[in-house]
């Protein structure tokens, strides 16, 4: 553990964030049983409050499932553009302690906190200080665990969480567990008594398949794991996984805080309740997931050389195009045209269950790109009914949509053409 040794990382992790962010807009939710997600035969949780958690419900379960667990509870459909701004703000937090954070995704990050400690103080005084700042300027909670060791600072976040939920216990034996003060840190020196009671489902890298192959061998705990050498480990798992495995069971995790991490995709998908089969209505729906991606896209500075259209049918059977620009592009014209062009080069008589739009091989935003303006204005080029996609004027046109959204809400402004759509609320997964 020597290159630990002489560093502190945070994980924060909020609580129960995409409900929580419903029952903040929404003040009647709050002390509900909030579910976030579909509540359709094929809806899924995305997120769900403390008090349907009590009853066993968690997030990727079947809506279906949720509702038999929880009969009263309220089903909202997910705002993803509302739960990024909230994260925007919530980063805009965490680097007033330091600018070593590292976002792993909307509601969860790490913070490297070496640096802070002779001005703060200890990692206890600073997880306090962050979860006071999120509470006074988000009005939302979090969970901040703490050690010298990246991944066991992430189990401690969770072992500081609310103890409510019907899931099996992450800790063996009972004891181990840890507690309900949002708040836990694992002091040097006792990282392999933190670490060894867990299952090792708690591990980075063990997934369902992985973990049943080591019940198998009597591999229950992360202290069953350590005691197998890692020769053993990499003959039944693989070099790759045997070695990493072996090493996180003993503690071993010399990752930094990677504050930088590069956007590399952006994509947003849509699951009907029921397969779809209006060809004008799907048009509709991959003009508002195009509008969504490419706002992101603008928020994140990016902008895209592949766009990809993805459809779903009935039957699960699952088809993509993608089709690559000489320019990157976060225009929402741009990307709407050839997404609705590979749109037409899809059977959709059979019905569609799930349409997504993604950008890949990003850069910089495209504000600052060459670019060649369309000079056809029949409705051809890069025009659609007769805006031209990346003219000074759309580009001022969509800062100042960002502008709206930024200030109230993804939902508060949106194309025209969407407005006749029975599905105007952006959701996805």
């Amino acid at each position: 553990m020597e290159p630990e040794a002489r560093r502190w990382i945070l994980h924060v992790d909020m609580d129960a964030f995409f409900a929580s962010v419903e029952a903040l807009d929404d003040p009647s939710l709050r002390g509900k049983a909030v579910i976030v997600g579909g509540d359709g035969r094929r809806g899924v949780v995305a997120s769900c409050s403390y008090e349907a958690r009590s009853l066993g419900v968690r997030s990727a379960m079947p809506s279906l499932e949720a509702r038999r667990l929880c009969p009263d509870a309220v089903f909202v459909a997910p705002r993803h553009g509302r739960y990024s701004e909230v994260s925007i703000e919530l980063h805009r937090v965490l680097n007033t302690f330091t600018p070593a954070v590292e976002g792993i995704s909307l509601d969860e990050a790490f913070l490297d906190v070496t640096g802070a400690l002779g001005l703060y103080g200890g990692p206890e005084r600073i997880a306090g200080l962050i979860r006071d700042a999120v509470r006074n300027e988000l009005a939302l909670s979090c969970s901040v665990g703490g050690s010298r060791v990246k991944f066991i600072a992430k189990m401690a976040s969770k072992a500081a969480k609310p103890q409510v939920t019907r899931d099996p216990p992450a800790v063996l034996p009972a004891e181990g567990a840890g507690c309900a003060t949002g708040t836990f840190i694992v002091a040097e020196g006792t990282e392999i008594e933190f670490l060894h009671p867990h299952r090792v489902e708690a591990l980075w890298g063990v997934g369902p398949a992985t973990a049943s192959r080591l019940h198998r061998l009597g591999i229950r705990t992360i202290g069953d794991l350590a005691a197998v050498p890692a020769l053993t480990l990499e003959s039944i798992l693989g070099r790759a996984q045997g070695t990493t495995l072996a090493n996180l069971s003993r503690g071993i995790d010399s990752r930094p805080v990677i504050s930088e991490r590069p956007t590399k995709s952006v994509s947003q998908e849509e699951t009907f309740a029921v397969d779809r089969y209006d060809h004008e209505g799907l048009r509709l729906e991959v003009m508002k997931l195009a509008d969504t991606v490419a706002s992101r896209a603008r928020r994140a500075g990016t902008s895209a050389r592949t766009v990809t259209l993805k459809v779903r049918y009935g039957d699960m059977g699952t088809r993509s195009r993608s089709r690559s620009l000489d320019v990157g592009t976060d225009s929402r014209i741009e990307i709407s045209k050839i997404a609705l062009d590979m749109l037409e080069g899809f059977d959709l008589d059979g019905g569609v269950r799930l349409l997504g739009v993604g950008l890949t091989n990003l850069s910089g935003s495209s504000s600052a790109a060459p670019w060649q303006p369309a000079l056809d204005f029949s409705g051809g080029g890069t025009s659609i009914g007769g805006e031209t996609g990346r003219s000074a004027a759309a580009e001022a046109a969509a800062a100042a949509v960002d502008e709206v959204r930024s200030r109230f809400g993804a939902s508060s402004v949106m194309p025209a053409a969407l407005l006749a759509s029975p599905h105007r609320q952006v959701g996805g997964s």
